[in-house]
């Protein structure tokens, strides 16, 4: 020999080295089935109740999505809440304006078929799915501009489908949300 072992004891070791290595792949195996059996009773005995509904027909009509309600506003507890409405093939507002260091909340929805937007550089992904309400909560800590194109696919005008989002100075914003202003930098 020329280490030393005899010839049984390298099959021995990689024997051992095998097994290890089977109980610890099983035991990885074991743990995701755990979890997705968890998972699936978890959401089968307490479904998501915050989801929001709302009638696609009538949104432009009355209540939270009418055109008068869409922007930025200012909430009495120091928090912003942003309105948006997708449309094929255009955002409204075309341009959200929102401040630094701030709570936002993010509420949408769409008006006709399955949209989606990102904001360039930031957290915020989210969907809009006709007949329900999105929300999303983020903060932007620093000023600036930012894309926020649609990432769903609907229809053929979807390349052209973005909108912009300014992020100015909290107090500068707070200024111009006096008395309850619906905010948007499409009208500067």
């Amino acid at each position: 020999m020329a280490h030393g072992h005899p010839a049984g004891n390298g099959a021995a070791v990689a024997h051992a080295a095998e097994y290890r290595w089977a109980l610890l792949v099983g035991a990885i195996i074991a743990f995701l089935i755990g979890m997705m059996i968890y998972m699936s009773v978890h959401w089968a005995a307490m479904p998501p109740v915050r989801t929001e509904t709302i009638d696609p027909g009538t949104l432009h009509i009355s209540g939270e999505f009418i055109e008068a309600n869409l922007g930025s506003v200012a909430e009495s507890d120091g928090s912003v809440t942003v309105r948006v409405l997708a449309n094929q093939y255009s955002f409204t507002p075309s341009c959200l304006l929102l401040p630094t260091g701030t709570p936002v909340r993010i509420r949408g929805t769409a008006a006709d078929v399955v949209h989606g937007f990102s904001i360039a550089q930031s957290n915020v992904n989210v969907m809009l799915v006709p007949g329900y309400i999105s929300n999303f909560q983020t903060k932007f800590e620093k000023p600036g501009e930012h894309v926020m194109p649609c990432h769903e696919y609907c229809g053929v005008g979807h390349a052209a489908m973005w909108a912009r989002v300014k992020i100015i100075d909290k107090a500068e914003f707070m200024r111009q949300a006096a008395g309850g202003r619906r905010l948007s930098c499409a009208e500067q």
